[in-house]
């Protein structure tokens, strides 16, 4: 078998067997298929895109190239969560104690954040001394004990993929749906989840900017993870603006505490209920949505999620104080206000413009390499359909510079103010097939 002629068969239009696609994840993950082949072969794929059999065999393939995680050792229906990216989206920090605290056990690997997108690990991070790499007994021993751990992904998990992404990433293949499904799909189900529920974004600040695009995305993700046998659904939510208010590592990490002591904002909450719903019912925790998000809500309003999160800061060894004194996460030297220079309506927040403004920050990076500043970060004081008055705050500003010119100019840039607005919708539909 020879990478040239598999590459010329995809660029021809053909589809590729198990064997073949096999080999070429194998030959690369080793290093006995340069890059160059592999570039060659991303962009016939990226051209000529791939059945759902072929997609299947590279997903598998891609999942096998390391670690397998075996959960079977804790107790229960294992049900994992991810998103495919967007801004403000706070939604694992919640969701794990708050399903947790229902009986569902939550072992969660999670990744950083680049570019505008953040990152579940880096916003943990945020608190003081919580550690993200835990070793696999103690992960699954904090699992079976209080129901919920969140650890960093582990080097050797899904290799192949980690080399995949950083060659699509400098050759513009990046946005292809047969290679984002199996990307994503190949950690979930290398990392040994029994049930997985995706939530999967479109719009502005999502890699899916139309619902097409992402319906078909969700479709292919879900068939992917029923056909390696494990139960698969999909959520397609609005990433248009961004999700919640806050954005940035401490101020999303606080927003979650807000969320679950009950205050938080109402697309993050709906969102929350929506794919909690979900993995409390695959879970088999409760018959039907409705009974699980009573579930839910119980154990929001009753404190039991806050708790849980509480017992997991401190089962990760972080300082558990900072759910009721924010002032531990360390605060931003500066704080700006930027005020709307017109009355109306917020018509448009462009999601990635402003996830952009906040990494111009330091609150994301824009390679792996580089370090970031917790504290910094927006506020975003009017959603889309907000009444505004000329001189209202629109968006708060959290820096540790006072040279943020360009930032508030990137702010007034991404959003619209116009004569009339209405609130976007926030879910596009569910995907089970």
């Amino acid at each position: 078998m020879r990478m040239v002629d598999l590459i010329e068969k995809k660029r021809d239009g053909g589809s590729l067997s198990k064997e073949e696609i096999e080999f070429i994840v194998s030959g690369y993950t080793d290093g006995s298929i340069p890059d160059y082949q592999m570039s060659a072969f991303l962009m016939s794929t990226f051209f000529q895109d791939m059945s759902d059999e072929e997609i299947t065999h590279l997903t598998l393939a891609m999942a096998h190239s390391g670690d397998m995680i075996d959960l079977a050792s804790i107790d229960g229906v294992k049900v994992d969560k991810h998103s495919t990216g967007g801004v403000g989206d706070t939604t694992t920090i919640v969701l794990a104690p708050l399903v947790a605290a229902v009986g569902v056990p939550v072992a969660k690997m999670s990744g950083r954040g680049l570019g505008h997108t953040g990152g579940t690990i880096d916003k943990l991070e945020s608190i003081p001394n919580f550690k993200v790499e835990i070793p696999s007994d103690d992960f699954i021993r904090l699992v079976n004990d209080t129901k919920v751990a969140v650890t960093g992904q582990s080097a050797d998990l899904a290799p192949a993929d980690k080399k995949m992404y950083a060659l699509r990433d400098v050759t513009a293949t990046v946005n292809s749906i047969p290679l984002i499904a199996s990307s994503i799909m190949s950690k979930k189900i290398a990392s040994g989840a029994d049930a997985i529920v995706l939530d999967v974004t479109t719009g502005d600040g999502a890699f899916m900017k139309n619902i097409d695009d992402a319906k078909r995305l969700a479709h292919t993700m879900v068939r992917i993870g029923k056909l390696a046998g494990r139960q698969t659904m999909a959520v397609i939510s609005n990433m248009s603006e961004p999700l919640g208010n806050a954005i940035g590592n401490s101020l999303e990490v606080i927003e979650a505490i807000e969320m679950l002591k009950g205050t938080g904002p109402k697309d993050l909450e709906e969102l929350v209920y929506t794919l909690g719903s979900q993995m409390v019912v695959l879970a088999k925790k409760a018959e039907t949505l409705e009974e699980a998000r009573a579930l839910l809500e119980e154990a929001l309003h009753s404190g039991k999620a806050l708790d849980k999160f509480r017992e997991m800061i401190i089962n990760q060894g972080g300082d558990p104080s900072v759910i009721d004194d924010y002032t531990k996460f360390g605060e931003a030297k500066y704080v700006y206000e930027v005020p709307a220079k017109q009355a109306g309506f917020v018509s448009d927040i462009q999601a990635e413009s402003i996830g952009v403004a906040a990494m111009m920050l330091g609150a994301g990076r824009k390679t792996k390499e580089e370090s970031i500043d917790y504290t910094v970060g927006l506020i975003l004081n009017k959603k889309v359909g907000a009444e505004v008055t000329e001189g209202d705050s629109l968006v708060t500003v959290y820096s540790n510079t006072e040279n943020v010119e360009e930032v508030i100019q990137k702010i007034y840039d991404s959003i619209t103010i116009g004569d009339s607005a209405e609130e976007p919708k926030l879910i596009h539909g569910i995907v089970t097939e």
